[in-house]
């Protein structure tokens, strides 16, 4: 992984009481002591080196002290197996003792994709040591796959079309093979240019989508990670989520964050999404409930039985009843962005996080 560092960039292992976590964070920065931190969490298939020009950026400004965590399962973090029944609180107890480790006093924590659901678990489990949250094209409060509506209400009680069953198994065996190139449809490469950003919006710098390549091919791979275990059951798609590994963690059987609005103590909110994102969408072409509407799944039993999940809708509807409750959010629409608004437009990205951590910054450097 040192090999992916970007200049200006070191890594750390801190050992923690629940495993050893590899840190990023810019050259000279603290990583222990008291003070506020913000704290990038990165999603699935993906590892904290996604997260190297904002942490820069931020570095440059002179008044925010950044650090990046490495999740367990991914980048240079103990792969530690993954306990699905308990949702994401695995990943969200590791944060927590991480910020316990190195004595951080309170965080900003910002939470891409499937870390946006970490980040929510955190602030539910730990609202007193959350400054803000900052929620990067973030999976559902009710989890990816098998919910309708904007109360996120499962269609089927054992949450059939979420979970591992429905990860696409060659692209697992490109990643445990360790696959770099852009021959398959289901390389990383391949992936990264098709989904995790728009088309034509990747870094100019091939070196650094070699990066990001290197990046997501850290994922540990098996029935205690990536994707974990599945359940063979009758009803449409015939697959339903099992205990173990990452995409059951967020199956609506076990992932609820909505309970954000109950808080009595609410921190501001940053959310920040591309307009052309197809992963977090509510027209995601990895629901399967959509990909049965189009026809790429068979046997789709209709809209009225299995509608598509919407997904940014129902993170708004959670949101605007946090608003209601007594907190706030900022919507960030990037219009013509994927997935990855960090990597596909990283200065714009870094202004609206400057302006939500109300740090006034000249124009940060060059990231393009």
């Amino acid at each position: 992984m040192a090999d992916h560092l970007l200049p200006g960039i070191t890594a750390t292992r801190v050992e923690t009481p629940r495993l050893t976590q590899q840190v990023l964070a810019a050259e000279g920065t603290a990583l222990s002591g008291p003070g506020d931190v913000v704290l990038f969490v990165h999603g699935n298939v993906s590892s904290s080196l996604f997260w190297q020009q904002p942490l820069l950026a931020l570095a440059q400004t002179g008044r925010v002290r950044a650090l990046a965590v490495d999740l367990r399962g991914y980048g240079g973090t103990d792969p530690e197996p993954i306990d699905a029944s308990r949702g994401l609180r695995d990943w969200a107890d590791d944060v927590a003792a991480l910020v316990d480790t190195l004595g951080l006093d309170r965080v900003h924590l910002v939470g891409w994709s499937m870390g946006g659901g970490v980040v929510l678990q955190y602030l539910l489990d730990h609202p007193d040591r959350v400054a803000s949250l900052a929620l990067v094209a973030p999976v559902s409060p009710y989890g990816f796959g098998g919910t309708v509506g904007t109360d996120g209400r499962r269609v089927h009680e054992n949450g059939c079309g979420s979970g591992a069953g429905g990860a696409n198994p060659d692209f697992v065996a490109a990643i445990e093979a360790g696959d770099t190139g852009a021959d398959s449809p289901t390389s990383p490469r391949s992936i990264l240019r098709a989904f995790y950003v728009a088309p034509g919006s990747l870094p100019l710098d091939p070196q650094l989508e070699d990066v990001f390549v290197a990046s997501m091919n850290t994922t540990r791979t098996g029935v205690d990670h990536y994707p974990g275990d599945a359940v063979t059951v009758d009803a449409w798609p015939g697959v339903a989520p099992g205990e173990k590994g990452v995409l059951n963690t967020m199956s609506p059987t076990v992932c609820d964050l909505s309970g954000i609005v109950d808080l009595p103590e609410k921190p501001p909110v940053l959310w920040l999404r591309g307009d052309a994102d197809q992963i977090v969408s509510d027209t995601s072409v990895f629901d399967l409930a959509f990909l049965g509407s189009i026809g790429a799944v068979p046997g789709w039993p209709g809209a009225e039985e299995f509608p598509p999940q919407p997904m940014v809708t129902q993170t708004r509807a959670v949101l605007d009843r946090y608003a209601a409750d007594g907190g706030a959010y900022r919507e960030v629409v990037f219009p013509d962005v994927g997935h990855s608004p960090h990597v596909e437009r990283p200065q714009e990205f870094v202004v609206a996080l400057l302006e939500h951590l109300d740090v006034p910054a000249e124009q940060p450097a060059n990231l393009t």
